[in-house]
């Protein structure tokens, strides 16, 4: 399975899509460099790899792209509780405010996947 299969599952098409409308060249520098290359490297697992894009898209600021590597982190392996510990270590390093806003997208991605809110079954 590619990265980007395992990261964007059945989103690939359109993720791959919107890219390619934006620019063709850069479609493709992402989709072979950033994620069939550097991705895909050996030294750290997928899990990982996306927990590290989680913390770097909160500090870009990038929420929609963030979004896409959040349930890409899940679809990986990572937990859900993983994946909110990243966000939590994310304010010491990078503020209060991004952090939240990363929490409060999490919860969307969650939502859509149909796991309960805190405090629910």
């Amino acid at each position: 399975m590619s990265v980007r299969a395992a990261i964007w599952g059945e989103k690939q098409e359109a993720i791959e899509e919107s890219l390619k409308a934006v620019d063709e060249d850069l479609f493709r520098y992402i989709r072979d460099f950033a994620y069939e290359e550097v991705l895909a490297r050996p030294g750290l697992d997928l899990k990982t790899r996306e927990l590290l894009a989680i913390t770097a898209l909160i500090a870009l600021g990038s929420p929609k792209e963030l979004a896409t590597h959040l349930e890409g982190a899940l679809r990986v392996g990572a937990t859900e509780e993983e994946v909110r510990e990243a966000i939590l270590q994310s304010a010491l390093f990078l503020g209060f405010p991004r952090a939240l806003a990363a929490m409060r997208l999490f919860q969307k991605v969650r939502k859509g996947r149909g796991a309960p809110h805190e405090g629910e079954g």
